[in-house]
């Protein structure tokens, strides 16, 4: 499987080489302009540099400054690809709904973004191919990522201080996650903490934007009159295939040599909360079982709706046909000085014991006596296990109460 992997990056490597529309008014205060992601402040300096020691490896095309660093240089492993060998989309254009139900279904897994009164879709079956898009939401400078070998989607506010910032690839790997540079620097950056970890901005934290993999069935339904990531027209790549087929049932992970935390499978999909200093993991398992989890977490009540539905991206050749592994959300249970107990409904809705409302995937009350309010969204990540622990080695895991 090591070697179908490798031999994937270096055929990305030469083909890399080779070459806003506003939601309606109703919908926008139904769903998306009440849910403005927030966010963690940036962290200037908060890591603590090591010794300057040049790298070990070639850094022939590189501006960086490699005298600030924060990891160890061995650590640092080469994916395959050099630099932008697999290229991001720094120009990405949009179609609709309708338009994008050509080729995705119900169950395509996409990762939902929304700021204002605009929300997106970013198909995996497109960022598995890209990994980074820098794009701007409704004045919101954004960059959406995708570690297909860490399972991680997150997205990130590109301003850094004074500067606004757009990624690309390094064709590195740290703990099997994607190293990301910016380019008005060339620091290098850790995806799965948001940290600059070497070069001028080493220590410098991004702000994570809470986003959700949702099925593209879902977001159809809750935002018609949103925008579906269109397939770039200046590449060409196999859309709709997964080059990583079969990576989600393995039992090491490509470029990782890290150990591996027994307590759970190493591609276990987990939803990761951060809060503070503590860090705990839900397994995807477990919340296929429960539905819902009411949990709290350092005093932040919390809530968690599990919907299947949604492909796997790493599973089969055709992401439209992966295996179904559903999809999650994060959610402050306390509204309005009211701390909500949340149920699951078999029709894939969920309802809150204290005043019998009905919400969505989205966590708009529906039906019921709060109907019309939102949920607030709490920053959360899906990962496999092994990346989680990786960078999150203190997490807890969620365990499921006897009966």
């Amino acid at each position: 499987m090591k070697i179908k992997f490798f031999i994937f990056f270096l055929l990305s490597c030469l083909i890399g080489l080779g070459g806003c529309i506003g939601l309606p008014a109703e919908q926008g205060e139904q769903g998306v302009s009440s849910i403005a992601p927030t966010s963690t402040p940036s962290v200037e300096g908060a890591t603590e540099l090591l010794p300057s020691e040049p790298p070990p490896f070639s850094t022939t095309g590189w501006k960086t400054d490699f005298t600030k660093r924060s990891i160890e240089w061995e650590e640092v492993l080469s994916g395959g690809p050099p630099k932008d060998g697999i290229p991001a989309i720094d120009k990405p254009t949009f179609e609709s709904v309708a338009a994008a139900s050509e080729r995705l279904v119900e169950q395509s897994p996409v990762l939902f973004f929304a700021h204002g009164r605009v929300a997106r879709a970013y198909p995996l079956e497109i960022l598995i191919w890209h990994e980074i898009v820098n794009d701007v939401v409704d004045g919101q400078p954004v960059t959406v990522t995708f570690c297909p070998l860490c399972n991680a989607s997150i997205v990130f506010d590109r301003q850094a201080g004074d500067r606004t910032l757009d990624f690309g690839t390094t064709g590195k790997l740290r703990k099997s996650d994607l190293i990301m540079y910016d380019r008005q620097t060339e620091t290098w950056w850790q995806q799965a903490l948001g940290e600059a970890i070497a070069g001028e901005l080493t220590g410098t934290r991004l702000n994570f934007l809470p986003s959700q993999v949702m099925s593209f069935g879902d977001f159809a339904a809750e935002f018609p009159a949103g925008e579906v990531l269109a397939i770039p027209a200046e590449f060409s790549r196999s859309y709709g295939q997964n080059p990583y087929t079969g990576y989600d049932s393995t039992a090491r992970p490509f470029l990782y040599d890290g150990e591996l935390d027994a307590r759970l499978p190493a591609t276990e999909r987990v939803v990761g909360i951060s809060i503070g200093d503590a860090a705990k993991a839900y397994a995807f398992s477990d919340l296929a079982k429960q539905g819902v989890v009411n949990d709290e977490i350092v005093g932040t009540a919390i809530v968690i709706f599990f919907k299947k539905g949604v492909s796997s991206a790493l599973d089969t050749a055709l992401i439209n046909q992966g295996r179904d592994v559903g999809g999650t959300v994060v959610f402050d249970r306390q509204l309005d000085n009211q701390v909500l107990t949340f149920t699951a409904s078999e029709d894939g809705t969920f309802n809150d014991t204290e005043t019998d409302s009905t919400w969505n995937i989205i966590g708009a009350a529906i039906a019921g006596p709060l109907a019309g309010k939102q949920l607030t969204r709490v920053v959360a990540f899906d990962h496999f296990w092994f990346a989680w622990q990786a960078f999150y080695p203190q997490t807890e895991i969620f365990t499921v109460a006897p009966q």
